[in-house]
């Protein structure tokens, strides 16, 4: 608490003591960006780490899954998936466990209340409807609340344009097939836009042997996005979002010997918002309710099925006040219903639970001198049964000239327990004990963009401290606690785009990210020689990317991706008694290539490995 003081004094005292008049901002370059305060917000004025993908490089990507497109394109972030298409996809944030990076989908918190982590899987999300992406990387929950630790990702479907029909087919190895369709328009007062998805695939099997008894992991998913607005007039608008997800999975056995005919899960997902804006004068207030529904069916090898239920409903109020064009105020109420039905492992009785959060925020963005803009932010979060606790964040941003600035920021943290760490241990003890899990973060940034060579270049140090992790076991009880142990990551992150040449440019990606894991490594349960490796898991130290990109006269594109990622240490399984595994490094190249077929047609071919 003390360290979290010194590091708002000086900031303070940076602001008020050495900057202290006041200019327009009025002529900025208008990059905006929504992630960093949930309202539009200038580029260059934003003093965190935010990347945007829009949608025209996530479909020059030419990847089925929106989560591969990530993959590719990005720094602080760590990708796995345990197999192929529609097996579990995780993404990690800065080398932290995805259950401390919160995902957004047009507004609605996606995360399933009745996982153990309260996390969210990437295995659904197809590219075709996705419009733009925006990952604000660092803790903000300040903004965002309980889950935003290690960053956010906020995904924004596509909205209705004028007069426009999309069909496209593909087709491709292991059985692969897709189809999506989408239709939209934008006239008079209304906007609306509809897309269709269907994906199946025989897949591979994850397995790396032989056995007769593996098969491949088949996959089939059907998907629908769908949006709507009405303009009452130029201050009152009405909009509404549907995401539906059905899918199918069937997937190997890790225990060697058993067989995998019979493991699965089907997935079926939903979630929309309604929301209504109205604006006068200098003020804006959305008022929306949110809704997402999971239900998941799933069978083990012995073909023994068990069924997860989780659901949300949230009613928030945003609102936005400018007191001119360079200060305004951000705040907000949000009120978060959970709740769950899942089976216990033993005795196998279903147990349904609920939980409610409590939110007040406001986020203040103001400009003390003609080249600095700063950011102060403050949330309370009341949780039923955990309690209230405060997070906040201040950001500064210096801009050097109009092609470089300095940036930097400092933020807490906290992740409340699960309904899964509540309810789901034999023996319910510590339930009034369990605190949430809380974290420092803060990066220093330096980006610029190099007119001679016609480059962009940006480089990121940053520092994540957590406590409290929900990481532990009491010996014997078989229920959740908090642990004492020191977790933190710190890396650096670099990326550079090269556009010398008007059909040919290059992107680089490179992170370091050093983690030490002590809930795993420190805990005194964890048996001697089990750990053996500080880091965390599936988070190698080392990992870049580069990508070549050709195109002529606007027919043909062509595109060369090289991917390294260093080792990593993973968790075992039953076949090694579960001690630490160290996987391998590995070496990726992938190829793309597009061609314009008349004026409505594209023939594209990718090869990926």
């Amino acid at each position: 608490m003390e360290e979290c003081r010194m590091i708002i004094r000086f900031y303070l005292i940076l602001i008020i003591i050495i900057f202290s008049h006041n200019t327009s901002f009025a002529k900025d370059i208008p990059i905006i960006v929504i992630a960093p305060s949930k309202t539009n917000q200038s580029y260059s004025s934003v003093g965190t780490s935010v990347t945007t993908l829009n949608n025209k490089e996530i479909q020059e990507a030419g990847e089925f899954f929106l989560a591969d497109v990530l993959n590719d394109s990005l720094p602080g972030m760590n990708y796995f998936r345990s197999g192929g298409y529609g097996t579990t996809t995780g993404i990690q944030l800065r080398g932290l466990p995805k259950r401390y990076s919160t995902v957004y989908i047009d507004g609605v918190k996606m995360s399933d209340p009745s996982s153990s982590d309260n996390s969210f899987y990437f295995s659904n999300i197809m590219t075709s409807s996705i419009d733009k992406v925006e990952i604000l990387r660092g803790s903000n929950s300040s903004v965002y609340g309980s889950g935003a630790i290690g960053g956010v990702i906020n995904i924004f479907t596509k909205k209705g344009k004028l007069k426009e029909t999309n069909i496209n087919v593909n087709g491709g190895s292991n059985g692969t097939d897709n189809l999506d369709i989408s239709i939209g328009d934008n006239y008079e007062n209304h906007s609306y836009y509809i897309g269709i998805n269907r994906f199946n695939t025989n897949g591979i099997s994850a397995m790396n042997d032989e056995k007769d008894t593996n098969d491949d992991d088949s996959y089939e998913s059907d998907s629908l996005i769908a949006n709507y607005s009405y303009v009452f007039s130029k201050n009152n608008i009405f909009k509404g979002s549907l995401r539906y997800s059905d899918s199918f999975l069937n997937y190997d056995e890790v225990t060697q010997g058993r067989t995998d005919a019979n493991n699965s899960t089907n997935d079926d997902e939903i979630s929309y918002i309604l929301s209504f804006t109205t604006k006068k004068d200098k003020s804006n207030h959305t008022f929306s309710y949110n809704y997402t529904g999971i239900e998941r069916a799933t069978k083990n090898f012995s073909n023994v099925s068990k069924n997860y239920y989780g659901y949300r409903e949230s009613l928030n109020y945003l609102g936005e006040y400018n007191f001119n064009l360079d200060s305004k105020i951000v705040y907000g109420l949000e009120n978060e219903f959970d709740r769950a039905k899942f089976q216990k492992d033993w005795p196998t009785v279903y147990i349904e639970s609920d939980e409610a959060i409590y939110s007040q925020f406001l986020d203040l963005q103001f400009r003390p001198s003609k080249n600095l803009y700063s950011t102060l932010g403050l949330r309370r979060d009341d949780h039923t049964t955990a309690g209230a606790y405060n997070t906040g964040r201040i950001t500064l941003a210096y801009k050097l000239d109009d092609n470089s600035k300095i940036r930097s920021s400092f933020g807490t943290g906290l992740r409340y327990p699960t309904l899964y760490d509540y309810f789901y241990g034999t023996v319910v003890t510590n339930k009034e004990e369990l605190a949430p899990e809380k974290s420092k973060s803060f990066d220093i940034g330096f980006e610029t963009n190099l007119d001679k060579i016609n480059t962009n270049l940006i480089m990121s140090l940053y520092k994540i401290e957590y406590e409290d992790a929900l990481e532990g076991w009491q010996s014997n009880s078989w229920t959740i606690k908090n642990t004492t142990a020191e977790i933190e990551s710190k890396g650096v992150e670099i990326e550079a785009l090269f556009r010398k040449l008007e059909n040919f440019n290059i992107s680089l990606y490179y992170n370091y990210t050093d983690t030490y894991d002590g809930a795993d490594c420190d805990d005194p349960d964890v048996g001697s020689g089990s750990c053996i490796d500080e880091a965390m898991v599936r988070v190698p130290r080392h990992s870049s990317n580069i990508n070549f990109n050709f195109n002529t006269k606007d027919i043909y594109k062509n595109s060369l991706s090289l991917k390294y990622n260093g080792e990593v240490r993973d968790y075992g399984n039953a076949n090694n008694s579960f001690k630490d595994v160290i996987l391998d490094e590995y070496f990726l190249v992938n190829y793309s290539f597009k061609y314009k077929l008349l004026n409505n047609g594209i023939f594209y071919l990718v090869v990926n490995n």
